[in-house]
């Protein structure tokens, strides 16, 4: 693949960050360790201009190019996850039911490597701001990092991420104009019905049966209350209740998951959810509520910003090594915001066989960071040349 050279001679050395960040996984906004050695990483290349502690742990980059210009932003995310690992890896996490199941390590480590490289080369006009950014996984921490002002602040004009890909091309790049990846929200259905002894239910009213009931009248939304070719998942993803065999409990708890594209859609489920948590509960002769909470939206790619990533991809992969129209994804990505905030683009890179994200058994595979860190460098260079 023809990576940047100087990146590819990075290899052992980005090795060594991304095996170092994955020993020391912190979730959400609380990344003391994480954030301190992105900085420290950042000051060792001569970047001068840092600022730190937006959204809690999150840092802002800048380094300057060869004249006036732009700016570009490129993002990646640095928070681990609460899973307990089990690759067996010697650079496992060090720390018991955290781990980085999902690649940030990795991520932040590509951004890094363009960072060394562009600070040592500043072969472009303008200025780059380097966003890495704390809580993808729980805490919407894109958004705050957008409502702390960081696009006004820095003058970002466009902005740029990329997420591995297990079980892809290793290496080979794929995306879409548009839509991507899907809004992202949740449902907590609380039930309170009368416990009483399992030999006697007729002097209960049973929330285990209603919970049963609310949960398959829920999944008549996908088949009966929407158009067939309008993307919607609903998934019902927990359900807790009871203690003993013998005892009808006094609750019952559903929730899950809904996934999205259109904001009609949302709403008509948000509207039927209400609607048939209310009534399934009056017919079994309980209460119950029901909590909607709207999540990340829906990412969106601008299609001008698009168009010129995967031509960027394909210069660092090769032609052939860039799907431009590749299909919608249902999972979520708090990029979104970004977006929001302004136009550009997120693709997804092929990390080759191997477990998938969120998965115990999950590491980053480290032979794509050069790859990673020459497309975020190409982008600068080619967006913003001298």
């Amino acid at each position: 693949m023809p990576v940047i050279n100087s990146i590819a001679a990075m290899q052992p050395e980005m090795q060594e960050w991304r095996h170092w960040l994955h020993r020391h996984p912190e979730l959400s906004f609380d990344l003391p360790k994480t954030s301190a050695f992105v900085a420290d990483k950042l000051r060792s290349f001569g970047i001068a201009d840092i600022h730190e502690g937006i959204a809690t742990s999150g840092i802002v980059a800048i380094v300057e190019g060869q004249g006036d210009g732009p700016t570009i932003g490129l993002r990646a995310d640095m928070d681990a996850l609460p899973i307990t690992e089990a690759t067996g890896a010697d650079h496992a996490s060090e720390t018991p039911g955290r781990m980085h199941a999902c690649g940030h390590d990795g991520h932040t480590t590509m951004l890094l490597g363009a960072a060394k490289y562009l600070a040592q080369t500043r072969n472009f006009r303008g200025r780059v701001a380097l966003i890495f950014q704390p809580a993808e996984e729980h805490g919407g921490g894109g958004d705050v990092m957008v409502q702390e002002g960081i696009m006004d602040r820095f003058d970002i004009e466009q902005v740029y991420g990329i997420h591995n890909s297990p079980n892809f091309a290793e290496g080979e790049f794929f995306t879409r104009p548009g839509p991507l990846m899907a809004a992202v929200d949740m449902f907590h259905i609380d039930i309170t019905g009368k416990g009483g002894h399992g030999a006697m239910p007729h002097d209960t009213c049973d929330p285990v049966v209603a919970a049963l009931g609310i949960g398959q009248a829920i999944q008549t939304i996908v088949s009966r209350n929407h158009y067939a070719m309008d993307e919607l998942v609903v998934s019902i993803t927990q359900i807790h209740t009871g203690s003993a065999d013998n005892i009808v409990p006094e609750t019952a708890f559903l929730g899950g998951t809904v996934r999205t594209f259109d904001p009609a859609v949302q709403d008509m489920v948000e509207q039927r959810m209400a609607t048939i948590v209310a009534g399934q509960a009056a017919s079994y002769g309980v209460t119950a509520t029901c909590r909607y909470e709207r999540g990340y939206p829906s990412t969106v790619n601008d299609p001008d910003r698009t168009d010129f990533a995967t031509r960027v991809a394909a210069d660092v992969a090769g032609q052939g090594k860039v799907d431009a129209q590749a299909a919608k994804e249902m999972g979520g990505e708090d990029f979104s915001y970004m977006l929001n905030a302004r136009p550009g683009a997120y693709l997804f890179l092929g990390a080759g066989p191997g477990p998938v994200l969120h998965h115990p058994e999950y590491d980053f595979n480290d032979a794509i960071a050069p790859v990673g860190a020459s497309f975020f460098a190409r982008l600068v260079e080619t967006a913003q040349p001298l």
